[in-house]
Parts: C-alpha cells; structure tokens; sequence
C-alpha cells in the first residue's frame, strides 16, 4: 500500500522501472463517422500512430490545430475508442478492456484539460469536484475520502478553506490547480496534459508548469504534454513527437530536434518560436494555404501540399524557386476547389448559368505568375490547365498539372528513417539515399 501521496508505490501501479516503455502505441487509428448506411468518408483523425513513452518522462505532443494530437491523447486513456491499432499499457492491450478490468485501470491514466472553466462542474463545492474520482471507485472510507482531498488541494497550492467553495470563485490558474488535483486524486501513473497552460497568463503558466514538475518528481509520473506552444515544450519535454494530420512526422529528444530538425515540417514549426529579441531579424518558412481535409488526405506524403523542400522531378530541379512556388500555388488553388463541397444554392445558379465558379481561374494564375520570367514550356502546361479548369473541369486540371509536376512525396508514404545516434526518427523522402536532406535544401535554398 502507500500513503496519500505515494510514500511507496500503490498497489494498482504497474512494475515497469523508470526509463522502460510504459505506453507503447501501436498503429493507433481513431477515425469519426465511419463508412456505413448514412456515413459518408470518415475523418482520419488519428491515422497510423506508433509511439512509445518511457516511465517518468515527459513526451511533448506538437502540431498545428486539427492535427489530431488532443484525439490521440483522448484515445490513450480511452476517452476516444480506437478504430483500429493497440495501446499497451504495461504490456497490457487497453483497447480491449471493457467493464471492470477497463474501470480498474482508470485509475491509472487521467487527463488534466485544456480549459479550467469549462472543465469543472459549477454546480458542485470544488471539493466535491476533487473528491468525485474516489467516491466513484469507491476509494477506502468517506472520511479518508474528505482528508485526501484535503491534502490534495494542500499539494497543488490551494487552502483547505477552499474544499466549500465553487469553480467561480476562482482564478483560471485556481481552476487549473483544481484540474489537476482531480486528476491525481486516484494515485495514476500516466497523465495526459492537453494544453494545460494555453488558457493562462503567462505568470501563472510558469507557476502551473512549475507544479507539474514538482509533482512529477515527487510521485513518479509519466506525461503526455500536448501543446501548441514550443517554448513551453522546450522547457519542460524530454522528448517531443512532431505530428501533422493524423501522424507522426517526427520523434526525438527536445534537444536534438530543437537545435537541428530533421523533418521539413518540424522546421516550419521551429521558424514560427517567435525570438524575444525585437531587433533579431528571424528566418520564418511560411506554409502554403491550410492542411487538406482528414477526411481525404494525401495519398503520398501528409505534408507533401504545402511542403516547401517537396522533392521536384528530375526535369524541374533547376527550376527558379520563385516559379516553382508559383506553380504549387495554383495546384493548391484547383486542389482545394476539387475537393470542396458544392452547396444546394451553388449548385442551382450553376444550372441556372447564374454562377461560374471557375471563371476567376485564369485571374489566379496571372496572379501567381506575375513578374517572373516562366519558361515556355511551363507556361504551356499552366495554360492548358487554365483552360480545363475554365471549362469547368477542374479535376481535369489538377491532374494534367500533377502529371507534368508531380513529385514521389505524393506518390508513396515516406517510411521512417533513424537520424543521428539519440534514437531520432523522421518520416521524409528527403531521407533517401542521393537526396539532398532537409537541413541541406533550407541551407541552399531560401524558402523563407
């Protein structure tokens, strides 16, 4: 057994040491409005995941919005089902534990939330709240209940006056502390942290990181932190995975993919830390458009639509940068136009002859292209494009121009390749043996 604050190790914990695989994920897909009688294509929320996470560490979970990192962190304490793949915790599959195998091992992976408000109940005495997760599972007696509260409220910073009064009573940073006492009350190993300090000020996240940490070491935890904001990654993770659209681009210690990305994407990410020197003139990589839908993503590379370092065939190699971009610009353009959905009112002033939609086609491209010296055969292709889609064949268009200018990153998956010797990994074309790597296509080209 152990006391109130792990004086010992609980009797529900697992026998994994500090620094062995406590979570390993395997091929974890978490997919929404599957195909059936009324589904439609199913969005790809969490689509091909395989991670490990070392007992006591903290692993940073990094992306743009819609990248899927709080699904994947939902479906690691089975707040999400998965679709498909394994999650072992402790060698145990946690995907196939139903009833009271799946309660009791609650106990053991909790999650802290993004947002302190909404969060907690306001109906109910933040130690009420607190004390909630005990009386669920039926933990020792109501009065060991009320004094571990108690203690607990002690531990994250707050006052034993505070057990009676309401979440409104309290500042964001309270709250938070609220969260996660709440989130410890049944002794877990296993903590996913979902943006737990993006709703704070920035005096109170230090403060609410620094807990985090304190807590960390004196029971034995072991962290997901998923997070938007690098900074906080970088002070805090051991580690961090890189993910976009569904999957992994990049895992490795903070270190090493801090000081030196490996993936292209990774460098995007990195550009945009902003520098607290104001007069620090800082290179930023500026991604094209927005990710494509998790409903219909890229066959290839997930990145390879807005990718600045996608590897060109061989015929364009030489291409100036300028009309390179150019180019992707307006495939991103009739991409997005191809895919979009066409509404009931659309649909009846087309057929109508009220509306072209395609009619401003030809004003994109002038656009894209205006000021720079386009080779003819370019022009050639573009132009030819410019007429299918002005036709109202815009599919039609985006092929003809991923034919001429399509790259092996949209054709085939990138497999995961080991950089350096901290058992890094990322997952690029630019890996391949005779490619230039990311890191030297950003030094000879300025994607900026």
């Amino acid at each position: 057994m152990t006391d109130a604050f792990g004086a010992g190790t609980p009797e529900h914990h697992s026998d994994v040491e500090a620094g062995e695989t406590l979570v390993r994920v395997a091929d974890l897909r978490t997919y929404y409005g599957e195909t059936g009688r009324f589904g439609g294509t199913p969005v790809k929320a969490v689509d091909g995941v395989s991670l490990d996470i070392e007992k006591g560490e903290t692993l940073g979970l990094v992306g743009e919005s819609g990248s899927g990192k709080t699904t994947l962190g939902r479906t690691l304490v089975r707040l999400e089902q998965a679709t498909g793949g394994r999650v072992e915790y402790a060698g145990t599959d946690v995907t196939a534990l139903s009833g009271d195998e799946l309660r009791a091992w609650r106990r053991n992976a909790q999650m802290v939330f993004q947002d302190p408000e909404s969060s907690l109940n306001e109906r109910l005495p933040v130690g009420e709240l607190v004390k909630e997760p005990l009386d669920v599972h039926g933990w020792r007696t109501p009065r060991e209940r009320r004094e571990r509260v108690r203690d607990l409220l002690e531990r994250v910073g707050l006052a034993e006056e505070h057990y009676y009064r309401y979440p409104h009573q309290f500042s964001g940073g309270q709250r938070q502390r609220v969260g996660i006492a709440r989130a410890l009350a049944l002794e877990p190993e296993f903590v996913v942290l979902d943006e737990p300090v993006s709703a704070l000020d920035a005096s109170v996240q230090a403060k609410i990181l620094n807990l985090l940490g304190d807590l960390q070491d004196d029971l034995g935890l072991t962290y997901l932190l998923i997070a938007h904001d690098l900074s906080v990654v970088e002070h805090v993770c051991d580690r961090v995975a890189v993910l976009y659209l569904g999957q992994l681009l990049e895992v490795g210690p903070v270190a090493d993919v801090f000081d030196d990305p490996a993936n292209p994407y990774t460098h995007a990410l990195l550009s945009a830390i902003p520098d607290p020197d104001p007069t620090t003139e800082t290179a930023r990589i500026t991604l094209r458009g927005t990710p494509p839908s998790a409903r219909d993503p890229p066959s290839g590379c997930r990145f390879s639509t807005r990718c600045p370092a996608k590897i060109r065939p061989e015929a364009y190699e030489g291409l100036d940068d300028d009309v390179w971009d150019a180019v992707e610009a307006v495939r991103d353009v009739l991409r997005q136009r191809a895919n979009a959905e066409v509404g009931a009112l659309e649909r009846l002033a087309q057929y109508a002859g009220l509306a072209d939609p395609h009619a401003d086609v030809e004003e994109v491209i002038s656009d894209a292209f205006a000021g720079l010296d386009v080779p003819a055969g370019v022009e050639r292709t573009v132009d030819a494009a410019a007429g299918r889609a002005a036709s109202g064949d815009v599919e039609g268009a985006e092929r003809l121009l991923a034919d001429e200018f399509g790259s092996e990153c949209e054709r085939a998956p990138p497999t995961e390749h080991a950089v350096g010797e901290s058992g890094r990994i990322s997952r690029c074309h630019r890996h391949e043996p005779g490619v230039q790597s990311p890191s030297e296509y950003f030094a000879d080209h300025d994607r900026r």
